[in-house]
C-alpha cells in the first residue's frame, strides 16, 4: 500500500512586487497592503506547520523581478526556515523570476531544491514514494512547449508535474511555455501543479490538474479570496483537495447603477447601500475597493467635473460601514442624456465641446501629454494610471464635463 501524505501546491508569490496604491489611504493602511504578500507567505507557512503537510511546491514566480536589495531573498530563507532544516521545498522558476532575472545572490537553505532550466529534473521522496519532475524557465520570454520533454514517470511513485504555464491560453496572461491539458494528461504523471495564472482553477480531475492561484492579491483585477492548495494523497490518489486561503488584505469591485438620478444625495444614497455587501466579501481583512458609477443621469457633468470630492463622500461613507474599506479607485462612467437643440444654433457651444472630446485627434494629444508627464511625477516609473479609467479618453471626457459646467453651467 502507497504511503498516504499531503503537500502544499503555491504559486505566484511574486515577493518584491509593488502594490497598488491607494488614493486616499494613510500611511499606515497603505504599509499594511506594501506588506501584505510577505504577510500572506507568512501566513502560508503558519498553515502548512498546522496542516501537517510534508513538503511545499512552489510553481513559479517567486519573486516579481530582479531584487532592490537582499532583502526580499533573506525573508523568504528566514520563513522556509520556519518550516525546519527537513522540510522538503520545491522551487521552480517562472517568468518573473527567470534565471536570466533573478540569479542566486545569497546561499540557499538547506531545504530547498530548485527545478534545473536547461531540461526537466527530477526530484524523490522515496520515503513517501513521491516523485516531483519540473523545468524552470532561464529566460522570460519561453515559447517553447517544456512539458512535451518532462520524463517518464517513476513507477510505484507518486507523480507530481511542476510547470509555469497558461495551458492553451487564459486571459490577461502571457502564453508562456504553451501546452494543453491532452499534453499532460499524456506524461502519465498523478498531479499537475501550475504556476503562471492568478486564478484559483481545478483544471482537469484525472489527472489532477490545478492552478493555486496568486497567494496574496496584488490590485483590483485580482479580486476575492487568495491563497494555496492543500493536496491529501491516499493510496496512491488524490483524496481531497482544500483551499489554504492566506491572503492578509483583499481586492474588491463593485458597480453602483446611477441611472435617472436627480440629486446627489440619491447618488450617495445608491453608493451606501452598495457597500455592506464588498466589505462583507473581506472575511475580516482590510479592503480595497474599486467603486464604478455607471448610468445615465443629468447630474453626469457635475459628476465627472467633482469626481475629487465624490471620492472623499465615498470613502466616508465607506469608513462608516467598515473603519477597514478603503476606496481604491473612483471611476465616474456616466452619461449625460442626450441634450435639447440650443436656442441659438449659431453658436452650440455644447455640440462645440462635445465634438472637441470625442475627436481622436485630441485622445491623441492627450495620450502624448499624460507620456510627458508621467515620468515627472513622484516614483518617476513612467507608468501612470488614470484614476477613473485606463485610457486617455477618460481625461477628455472629464475636461469636457469640467468646461460644460463652468462655461455653460450645466449639472
Amino acid at each position: 500500500m502507497s504511503p498516504s501524505f499531503r503537500f502544499v501546491h503555491a504559486a505566484d508569490l511574486h515577493l518584491g512586487s509593488p502594490m497598488a496604491a491607494l488614493a486616499l489611504a494613510d500611511a499606515g493602511i497603505a504599509r499594511r497592503f506594501a506588506e501584505a504578500p510577505r504577510a500572506a507567505l507568512a501566513a502560508l507557512v503558519g498553515a502548512i506547520r498546522a496542516h501537517g503537510a510534508d513538503f511545499l511546491v512552489i510553481a513559479g514566480d517567486l519573486y516579481d523581478g530582479p531584487w532592490r536589495d537582499a532583502r526580499v531573498g533573506l525573508f523568504f530563507n528566514r520563513e522556509i526556515a520556519r518550516l525546519g532544516p527537513d522540510f522538503p521545498v520545491f522551487l521552480l522558476a517562472g517568468n518573473h523570476d527567470a534565471e536570466s532575472r533573478v540569479p542566486a545572490a545569497i546561499p540557499a537553505p538547506a531545504n530547498l531544491r530548485r527545478f534545473g532550466t536547461a531540461r526537466p529534473e527530477t526530484f524523490r521522496l522515496d520515503g513517501l514514494a513521491v516523485a516531483l519532475h519540473g523545468q524552470g524557465f532561464g529566460a522570460r520570454e519561453e515559447r517553447r512547449n517544456l512539458a512535451r520533454g518532462y520524463p517518464p514517470p517513476v513507477p510505484g511513485h507518486f507523480n507530481i508535474g511542476v510547470l509555469h504555464s497558461a495551458l492553451a491560453g487564459r486571459p490577461g496572461h502571457e502564453p508562456y511555455a504553451p501546452c494543453t491539458a491532452e499534453d499532460l494528461a499524456g506524461r502519465g504523471y498523478d498531479y499537475w501543479a501550475l504556476g503562471h495564472v492568478h486564478a484559483f482553477e481545478v483544471v482537469a480531475e484525472r489527472p489532477h490538474v490545478v492552478f493555486p492561484g496568486v497567494l496574496q492579491g496584488r490590485h483590483a483585477r485580482e479580486t476575492g479570496a487568495k491563497g494555496a492548495v492543500l493536496v491529501s494523497v491516499e493510496d496512491g490518489a488524490v483524496s481531497a483537495l482544500e483551499r489554504l486561503v492566506v491572503d492578509d488584505v483583499r481586492w474588491a469591485a463593485a458597480t453602483v447603477d446611477v441611472a435617472g438620478a436627480l440629486e446627489e444625495g440619491e447618488i450617495e444614497a445608491r453608493i451606501a447601500r452598495a457597500l455592506p455587501a464588498a466589505a462583507a466579501a473581506a472575511e475580516g481583512r482590510p479592503l480595497a475597493l474599486r467603486l464604478r458609477l455607471e448610468g445615465t443621469t443629468a447630474l453626469a457633468p457635475r459628476l465627472l467635473a467633482r469626481r475629487a470630492g465624490l471620492a472623499v463622500t465615498a470613502q466616508a461613507l465607506a469608513q462608516q460601514v467598515d473603519p477597514d474599506l478603503w476606496l481604491e479607485t473612483l471611476e465616474v462612467a456616466v452619461a449625460a442624456p442626450a441634450a435639447a437643440a440650443p436656442a441659438d444654433p449659431g453658436l452650440d457651444l455644447a455640440a462645440l465641446i462635445a465634438g472637441l472630446a470625442a475627436d481622436p485627434a485630441t485622445a491623441a494629444e492627450a495620450a502624448a501629454l499624460t507620456a510627458e508627464i508621467a515620468p515627472r511625477l513622484p516614483g518617476g516609473g513612467g507608468a501612470l494610471e488614470l484614476p477613473f479609467g485606463a485610457a486617455p479618453e477618460a481625461l477628455v471626457a472629464e475636461a469636457a464635463a469640467l468646461a460644460r459646467e463652468r462655461v455653460l453651467g450645466e449639472g
